[in-house]
């Protein structure tokens, strides 16, 4: 009883949102819980004037661009990085895994200034740039899950193929990656998750020359505080409405690598 409260609770302003995006902008605020009757009702109206005032497809394809690099690079590099930092026993590998997980209680306020400003002395304020700092956040939690995983690996394994003549390099790529793609695909879902609906790091980097979907959206407020509540409720919906399907698909694998990287041996 108390799960199915909780999740009413969480599914109700997605559902408001949805209801509302297909009222009039002048009834929204007006009639905001109650369903669209013959004369509130609009139709598409608010979808196809919010994704002319925002060019949402050039938003979304900034948004999918980013978002999909950002993962792959993750991905990629903080399952090499659990390989090696659990496959190698060493003070300086032991000091790198508590760096990865230091780093997920260091809260983002903290450090969002200093990160602005190198990120604008390096030149990362970009598009390409923005996806090496996803990587630098997205690494502690990714690390973690991967280092628990390769543990669950038998080292025989890899012994095996190292004696038929593979190197480290061949080794992780042929063998050890396919085995991590439990894992694998639950870090994934995760940073898609979150790469997708990020705001503040897109707003503090690439925000006024390459606009995002949550970017974009803020751009329907217009002068004196006034908001086209129609277009913006419509926006929220094309912008929620991938990462539920893709989270639907995706996530009985969430469970899976994580029970799978849970008990070793």
């Amino acid at each position: 009883t108390i799960l199915l409260v909780l999740a009413i609770a969480f599914l109700s302003p997605i559902f408001i949102v949805l209801m509302n995006s297909f009222k009039g902008k002048f009834y929204i605020s007006d009639t905001p819980f109650l369903f669209p009757n013959e004369t509130t009702f609009v139709g598409l109206k608010n979808y196809t004037s919010g994704v002319a005032k925002i060019d949402f497809f050039s938003a979304f394809g900034m948004s999918l661009f980013i978002t999909v690099c950002s993962v792959a690079v993750i991905v990629l590099f903080t399952s090499m990085t659990a390989w090696y930092i659990t496959r190698v026993k060493s003070k300086f590998t032991g000091m790198m895994y508590y760096a990865f997980v230091f780093s997920m209680i260091v809260p983002f306020q903290m450090v969002m200034f200093t990160m602005t400003k190198t990120a604008n002395v390096l030149h990362l304020d970009n598009p390409i740039g923005i996806i090496l700092i996803y990587l630098g956040f997205g690494s502690g939690l990714s690390v973690f899950m991967f280092s628990g995983f390769v543990k669950s690996i038998p080292l025989e394994v890899e012994e095996a193929v190292m004696i038929d003549g593979c190197n480290p390099p061949q080794a992780f790529f042929k063998v050890v990656l396919p085995i991590l793609k439990p894992i694998a695909v639950t870090v994934a879902i995760l940073n898609v998750m979150w790469v997708w609906n990020d705001f503040l790091l897109p707003d503090l980097l690439i925000g006024t020359e390459y606009k995002t979907i949550p970017i974009a959206i803020q751009y329907l407020k217009g002068g004196y505080g006034s908001i086209d509540m129609g277009a913006m409720m419509a926006m929220l919906v094309l912008a929620i409405v991938p990462i539920i399907i893709f989270y639907l698909t995706c996530q009985k694998y969430i469970i899976e690598g994580v029970v799978a990287g849970a008990v070793k041996g």
